[in-house]
């Protein structure tokens, strides 16, 4: 990615240059452990190119950004009828616990992070290469 960045309005309270951009769903049994596992998923993930092309080496090696951002509606399960159920998504408090968790573990591993407004309406900007998008599961379901 080459930049990201979080607007309230007209007025940017987050901006990174070149490393990732997550939006980070909460579910509703997800733990301290999930958080710790996505941070270090995250951090050491080898998707950026290295000399020779290859998808070899992570933010850390990079020394690139990251860009979090909270997102309940990844848990918006849109299977059956027309609007989507949100029951599967963490309650707030929670979901801001693990959030704010999350954010401090991915600092505690050397990571430069900027963040977004935790249940504000935000403009997410995304100016992705590739596009490259990985999707991340503390689960492993996929």
């Amino acid at each position: 990615m080459r930049k990201g960045s979080v607007l309230l309005g007209e007025i940017t309270v987050s901006e990174i240059g070149r490393g990732l951009v997550v939006l980070l769903g909460v579910g509703r049994d997800d733990r301290k452990e999930d958080a710790v596992y996505l941070a270090d998923k995250i951090v050491n993930l080898r998707i950026f190119e290295d000399e020779n092309g290859k998808m070899n080496l992570s933010v850390a090696d990079t020394g690139g950004e990251i860009l979090a951002v909270s997102q309940f509606t990844l848990y918006g399960d849109c299977r059956q009828g027309r609007r989507p159920g949100f029951t599967e998504a963490a309650p707030p408090e929670t979901a801001r616990a693990l959030y704010d968790m999350f954010i401090d573990e991915l600092k505690n591993r050397g990571a430069k992070v900027g963040t977004g407004v935790f249940r504000e309406n935000m403009l997410v900007r995304i100016e992705n290469d590739g596009p490259v998008t990985m999707l991340l599961d503390s689960r492993k379901l996929f």
